[in-house]
């Protein structure tokens, strides 16, 4: 039999910005319930070493999760390893559906669901996905030892990805539209310092070959953006590393979005269009996008969620945070 569950405050998520606001939630006694989703720990468990989050000068990223999964769980979040599929904001209790069956009635809602990896939508890489093309180097680099492989970006995932590679990959060719990276300066310099790594400018990826029994890549086609020439790289693995794109699809005809789909929040604060809805991480940022702001944003929302249902405990209508 299906089961339903109440809580004063449901945080959809488990990112940065999850667990923390699963944290300071605990920690102002309101018995929150957070619900994991699909990739529990977001994108932080797809990296290995994290370098800049603030008091460890190196971190593994699914260390850093289990950790914050760890405190938040410690301080008395529950915790359930379920994926909603549906968000009903339109009145308050609110009402979401897990894939487990339970639904989840909630007096505030906490959305930290992050982002996800871009692909390019070309039918070959649909065709190879999982058998050879990846959007995640640390979750499928070690397939790779000794071969030769291809990374697409140009940005700080493609750099990062692309470093990463090399730890396995006999040789890593980089392709990149452009002529210049768009990544931290720091990063590029060890990229273009590292022999591994051959940049090749100025070319997109027109299509992925490989073979059909088994399915297997071989190497990739490549166009000069200028010339269009068509140039083939043989390789056994293609990593897309074009960027994130938020995880917004539960809420993106209920609540307001901007910037491509990224959930739209009042300034200096987490709450969205629909009162007692807040939002926070990379579901909401498109500029910054780093483990610690979400961390920031997830603490933001919780005490954003607390001063919500204290007003409507007071019988007030107003509920902007206090200053």
């Amino acid at each position: 039999m299906a089961e339903t569950r109440h809580t004063k405050v449901l945080i959809i998520g488990s990112g940065p910005a999850g667990y923390t606001a699963g944290v300071y939630a605990s920690r102002a006694m309101l018995e929150p319930i957070l619900v994991q989703g699909i990739e529990p720990g977001g994108q932080l468990t797809t990296t290995t070493e994290v370098e800049n989050w603030p008091g460890d000068s190196e971190v593994q990223g699914p260390d850093l999760m289990i950790r914050m999964q760890d405190h938040a769980k410690a301080m008395g979040c529950e915790i359930i390893g379920d994926i909603i599929t549906d968000l009903d904001v339109s009145s308050r209790p609110f009402t979401a559906k897990g894939d487990s069956g339970t639904t989840y009635t909630a007096d505030a809602v906490i959305l930290a669901t992050g982002a996800r990896a871009k692909w390019l939508g070309l039918p070959s890489e649909e065709k190879f996905k999982g058998f050879g093309v990846s959007a995640c180097a640390t979750c499928d680099g070690f397939f790779y030892r000794g071969q030769e492989i291809v990374v697409i970006g140009g940005g700080n995932t493609a750099v990062e990805e692309a470093l990463f590679l090399t730890n396995f990959a006999s040789k890593v060719t980089l392709i990149h539209r452009r002529d210049e990276l768009r990544s931290e300066k720091i990063l590029e310099d060890r990229l273009l310092k590292n022999p591994k790594i051959e940049p090749l400018w100025f070319h997109t990826l027109q299509e992925v070959v490989g073979t059909e029994n088994p399915l297997g890549v071989t190497g990739v086609r490549v166009k000069h953006v200028k010339t269009g020439e068509i140039t083939e790289i043989p390789c056994k693995g293609v990593f897309i590393a074009i960027g994130h794109a938020p995880a917004s699809e539960l809420v993106k005809d209920s609540l307001e979005t901007h910037m491509g789909g990224y959930v739209k929040v009042t300034p200096g604060t987490t709450e969205t269009s629909v009162p007692g809805v807040f939002a926070a991480g990379d579901l909401t940022d498109h500029v910054y996008r780093q483990a610690v702001t979400s961390a920031g944003m997830g603490c933001m929302a919780a005490l954003d969620t607390e001063r919500f249902l204290a007003a409507q405990d007071d019988g007030e209508t107003d509920t902007t945070p206090a200053s």
